[in-house]
């Protein structure tokens, strides 16, 4: 996995708490940097920080989006919802706030490593003219490949699994995210929101994915 973090102090224990969690490491000291690396070679997953000198981690984040489905864990000081959101917009799928304990971001990694995992036994799904395939990790609408983060993927395959089926954000946390006490409900929302933005016709009004309010989210069927 890369990390990308300019304070060296934390940079260095992140990379032997990860290394000692049995991880490879490849470091970053800046955002030029760390997309750098992350174009000179695969890695199964990017720790980004978001202040970064040179390049933001938001600007990075962007950058490797539009050549990469990699999962990205953002690295941020700040708690503000705001921050949060423009991360997750940015294309990252999860987020840990500093000061943060390595058992959590060990955690973290794990269950985003976990849920990139394919189902290859599972057979492709039709639905609402979404073609869901868990062997390539791929979803197509008329052809066209939507272009889905790992995140965005197993979020949909989920929903997908059982259209008309109305899945809380608890729930969706634990069987998306394989968390819940870690989870943040936001964490949810705004991958619905990126994933309309990509499945839907219309984002402002979801006729695929459909928002039952003050529950959850369901698949409707067509």
């Amino acid at each position: 996995m890369l990390i990308v973090e300019d304070d060296a102090s934390i940079r260095e224990v992140t990379a032997i708490g990860l290394k000692n969690a049995g991880y490879r490491v490849t470091t970053a000291g800046d955002g030029r940097e760390g997309l750098m690396r992350s174009k000179q070679a695969p890695f199964d997953l990017v720790i980004l920080d978001v202040m970064l000198p040179t390049l933001d981690g938001f600007e990075v984040c962007r950058q490797i989006r539009r050549e990469s489905r990699v999962p990205i864990l953002m690295l941020t000081a700040r708690s503000d919802t705001l921050d949060v959101v423009v991360g997750l917009e940015s294309g990252a799928d999860d987020y840990v706030t500093k000061p943060f304990e390595m058992p959590e971001l060990v955690a973290r990694c794990r269950a985003i490593l976990r849920r990139v995992t394919a189902e290859p036994e599972e057979p492709t799904l039709q639905v609402g003219g979404v073609e869901v395939d868990p062997r390539s990790y791929t979803a197509h609408k008329d052809g066209r490949d939507l272009g889905l983060t790992a995140t965005e993927f197993k979020l949909l395959l989920e929903l997908a699994r059982r259209p008309g089926q109305v899945f809380t954000r608890e729930l969706l946390l634990e069987r998306v995210w394989n968390y819940d006490y870690l989870g943040d409900s936001r964490l949810v929302d705004v991958a619905i929101q990126r994933l309309r933005a990509k499945v839907e016709e219309d984002p402002a009004h979801p006729r695929l994915i459909k928002t039952v309010r003050g529950v959850g989210y369901r698949l409707d069927r067509e």
